[in-house]
């Protein structure tokens, strides 16, 4: 099976996190974390600074790591390095998402998040 690695930022702002909901491919409409693949040789840190100016043309600043998530989906097998990440410079453009959500602790579960997103809520509730 193919492994695919990627890294997910948890972009919080005061007492929320930031939802996305994909907008293409095979788990379009699904919420996630964003973030994307990182490319040969590239730290985690700098493909998810790379990934989230891509996506929603921002700066962020990573800090500490979340937790590896490793997901089995049926045609690959998922690596994902999540993030607390906070926004340096930049208004949140969704250039490739759907829509965005701010969500308080609370509200974590009120999208339908994909199924190795939803492997790092635990986590985040317990630091949240």
């Amino acid at each position: 099976m193919k492994t695919v690695n990627v890294v997910a930022a948890v972009i919080r702002c005061k007492d929320k996190i930031l939802a996305t909901q994909r907008g293409y491919g095979e788990f379009k409409g699904g919420w996630e974390f964003p973030g994307g693949k990182m490319e040969p040789g590239e730290q985690p840190q700098e493909a998810l600074k790379r990934e989230i100016q891509e996506e929603l043309n921002t700066e962020i600043q990573v800090h500490d790591l979340i937790s590896m998530v490793e997901y089995d989906y049926p045609t690959f097998h998922l690596t994902m390095g999540c993030y607390w990440c906070s926004i340096v410079h930049g208004k949140l453009e969704l250039l490739e998402h759907e829509a965005a959500r701010w969500l308080k602790a609370d509200e974590l579960y009120n999208v339908a998040w994909l199924p190795a997103d939803l492997e790092v809520i635990k986590k985040i509730k317990e630091k949240f």
